[in-house]
């Protein structure tokens, strides 16, 4: 190793000629984002506030933070500890969180994962908020893989949630929903990585169930983190933790809770941001078109999340690419019916696809010199829905499907709010206040 010592990376975006380490491949985040301005570098054992939190796992990462279970010396209890980027100081959402709290606090304790304590830790790479919040389990994205009937994974099995596991999860994480409109908040980034299961009563486990391994073997860790020049690197970690949820712990047969998570993207709704953190595929059109962002913001999202669930399918799979934008509206198209005229002017390139609100050409970025359009059947939502054969009778799936259309509205103001959502029908039917279904 190289004795000299390697100069302070710089802050912000990594370009490719600043690249310092050798690549990993291990599903962790991104190595080249321990820099100023970035992540922490966490090992397990490390501690934290003048050593009350202990880490003994990793639970997840995203793109501002680093999340893991700590023992709390101090009241001998187990803790989530979300460690943000050093460029991120959280103001907004702890604003949020504490609004919330005091506005009503026995509401958002059964909807909203709780804010406990919350300190700054300086390290290499700066000064980091780091929230300490109730420790929960697996989020709806990964607890399907966690499911005994899809174990061991079959060619061609279809990886859904049972239909009444699926209505459970849309019809809590709706009652978040509506309790955060209530009170003038907006999610901002309503999807299924932020819907959480609740741990059955982890404090009861000894640590040594709980605490992760240091083992590359076990895929518990990466390997080494190494520099490409050989030199020391004291703003990353000598590992980098693989996420282990706490699915072992998470109750998911019957009864089961489930609470929304991560407010870094939400907003009041008289204060909305100026960009939006929503995935691609959860986006309304106003948004790809216009960048408006207004309060039936989650609920487009949700009216996406009801064919997701039941499906087991995106209703718009947008990769992102240089037509991101154009790829979405003709999904939208397709699905939905055409755009009205006053947001298909804000269009700019719907000539590369329609001649006098006709479409002649499916493909990407338009038509190549010399060669012919490309015309893809155009499949509606509700057959979308049928070809995935969800776990429906028809006059189920008719209910759905038409809930479906009834929240993706074109016209915001047309949009149904959580609360007239709850009152539909399909959710009625179902009571899930204290976990059960009737």
């Amino acid at each position: 190793m190289s004795a000299s010592r390697p100069p302070t990376p710089p802050t912000g975006p990594v370009k490719d000629d600043e690249w310092r380490f050798k690549t990993i491949t291990s599903p962790c985040e991104w190595v080249e984002d321990y820099r100023p301005g970035g992540y922490h570098p966490v090992l397990l054992g490390d501690m934290f506030n003048n050593g009350q939190y202990k880490v003994i796992r990793k639970l997840g990462e995203g793109s501002y933070s680093t999340v893991w279970l700590a023992r709390d010396l101090k009241n001998s209890t187990y803790v989530a500890l979300k460690i943000l980027v050093s460029a991120n100081r959280a103001s907004a959402e702890l604003q949020i969180l504490h609004h919330i709290a005091k506005a009503a606090p026995a509401k958002a304790a059964q909807h909203i994962t709780q804010l406990l304590d919350k300190f700054e830790h300086r390290g290499p790479n700066g000064v980091h908020t780091c929230l300490v919040l109730e420790p929960m389990g697996p989020n709806v994205n990964t607890m399907v893989e966690e499911l005994p009937q899809f174990k061991p994974r079959m060619w061609g099995m279809v990886v859904r949630y049972p239909i009444r596991m699926a209505k459970s999860i849309l019809k809590q994480s709706l009652q978040a929903l509506a309790f955060l409109h209530e009170n003038g908040i907006a999610h901002g980034d309503f999807q299924p990585g932020n819907m959480l299961f609740a741990v059955d009563n982890i404090d009861m486990q000894p640590e040594d169930a709980l605490r992760q391994e240091e083992n590359v073997q076990t895929q518990s860790i990466s390997p080494p983190v190494q520099r490409l020049d050989g030199k020391q690197d004291k703003w990353a970690p000598r590992y980098l933790c693989i996420a282990q949820p706490l699915a072992p712990f998470t109750e998911y047969d019957k009864g089961f809770k489930i609470k929304l998570s991560d407010m870094g993207g939400a907003y009041f709704f008289t204060n909305p941001p100026t960009k939006s953190i929503t995935p691609l595929g959860l986006r309304p059109p106003e948004l790809v078109l216009t960048g408006a962002i207004n309060k039936t913001l989650d609920i487009w999202s949700f009216g996406c999340l009801i064919f997701e669930l039941i499906t087991g399918q995106p209703l718009f799979c947008v990769p992102g690419s240089k037509f991101e934008d154009d790829n979405h509206l003709l999904s939208l198209t397709a699905r939905l019916g055409a755009l009205p005229d006053e947001l298909f002017t804000h269009w700019k390139t719907s000539t590369l696809y329609f001649t006098e609100r006709e479409l002649f050409n499916c493909q990407l970025g338009g038509v190549a010199k010399g060669g012919e359009p490309l015309m893809l059947e155009q499949t509606s939502m509700e057959d979308w829905f049928d070809q995935a054969c969800p776990d429906l009778d028809e006059e189920e799936g008719r209910q759905v499907k038409a809930l479906i259309r009834r929240i993706l509205q074109y016209d915001p103001a047309n949009r149904p709010s959580p609360a007239e959502i709850l009152s539909d029908t399909w959710f009625r039917e179902m009571e899930v206040e204290s976990g059960q279904s009737k």
